[in-house]
């Protein structure tokens, strides 16, 4: 019997490579680049499984060009750029790498939250320079952060475990939820309360997010939400870029409406808002969140795994439309 192919669209960590290799012939875009539309396409045109990220769109185009599809693992927690709808119609299953990357993802956005509080970026810069004249009381002041009040926006798995983290620093916490349901580990653990949006906005002295990306969720953060803001509160984004409106987000930054902003995803990514880089009050990582040796491994064996039950006829452990099996 003829071995199934796997077409995976980046190179990835190899426990997830090698596991597969055990069961299927694959293919890896070894290139440091997202595939083109057409090089997919081409690429799965005699593959029963593929292997994506967040750049690779997975809709009826893609399904057309792969007829011996058996299933589709994305290498990543979000799925907004896979249509769902059209794989459970069609009866194909799709995944994602929940749980594993939940306390990588959390540390970058405290890394991001201490960072542009304390101004670390531009105080590196100075030193690099080589014209830091000496100590002086009132260089590079920046935000406190024991005591102040967080907010999470989303608080799900990677948004619990950044207000857990939060103990540490004495810090009250505020959430929301768009279901309405209380958290019970973060009201248990930090007495946490679960206030209206509009609430949290006003109150926050650090506001982090963690909510996926959904009609309801794209531009959250706008004008209006920033005028609603403390003047001195700072913004955090590890979720979807396009939960932040970019181009008020630098107007707000410009105009002192917020402190500053840590940012790890783009609304355009990979393409920064013109004038965001050239603003010393906000800090720009290059989507790192999940970037931890054992997060990233970890996420390559579960998207594998997912990927061989789907080539079996099984349910994979994290799939989106278990519907489907029913």
């Amino acid at each position: 019997m003829a071995r199934p192919k796997v077409y995976i669209t980046r190179e990835i960590p190899r426990a997830g490579i090698d596991l597969l290799r055990q069961a299927a012939d694959v293919e890896v875009n070894t290139e440091d680049r997202p595939v083109t539309r057409e090089e997919l396409f081409e690429r799965i045109a005699d593959c029963q499984g593929v292997i994506g990220l967040l750049t690779e769109r997975i809709d009826a185009a893609f399904f057309d060009a792969a007829p011996g599809l058996k299933g589709y693992a994305n290498y990543a927690v979000g799925f907004d750029n896979i249509d769902v709808p059209e794989a459970t119609r069609r009866k194909l299953p799709v995944s994602n790498t929940p749980d594993v990357l939940t306390n990588a993802t959390a540390e970058c956005a405290w890394a991001l939250l201490l960072a542009v509080a304390r101004r670390v970026v531009e105080s590196d810069a100075v030193m690099r320079s080589g014209d830091w004249p000496g100590w002086g009381p009132m260089q590079f002041i920046g935000g406190d952060v024991s005591g102040k009040t967080l907010g999470i926006v989303g608080a799900g798995r990677i948004g619990t475990a950044m207000a857990r983290m939060s103990r540490g620093f004495d810090m009250p916490v505020l959430y929301t939820s768009s279901s309405g349901r209380r958290n019970a580990v973060l009201d248990a653990e930090l007495n946490a309360r679960l206030v209206p949006f509009e609430e949290l906005l006003e109150q926050s002295d650090f506001i982090s997010l963690h909510t996926p990306l959904t009609p309801s969720t794209r531009h959250l953060f706008g004008a209006e939400a920033f005028r609603r803001m403390k003047r001195t509160a700072y913004l955090v984004n590890t979720a979807r870029g396009p939960v932040i409106d970019e181009q008020a987000l630098l107007a707000a930054l410009r105009a002192g409406e917020i402190a500053g902003a840590g940012l790890d995803v783009y609304e355009h990514e990979p393409a920064l808002t013109p004038g965001l880089a050239e603003l010393t009050n906000v800090v720009l990582l290059p989507h790192i969140g999940s970037g931890t040796a054992s997060a990233r491994t970890d996420m390559s064996v579960l998207a594998a795994r997912n990927l061989l039950a789907m080539l079996e006829g099984k349910k994979p452990e994290t799939c989106l439309n278990p519907e489907i099996y029913d």
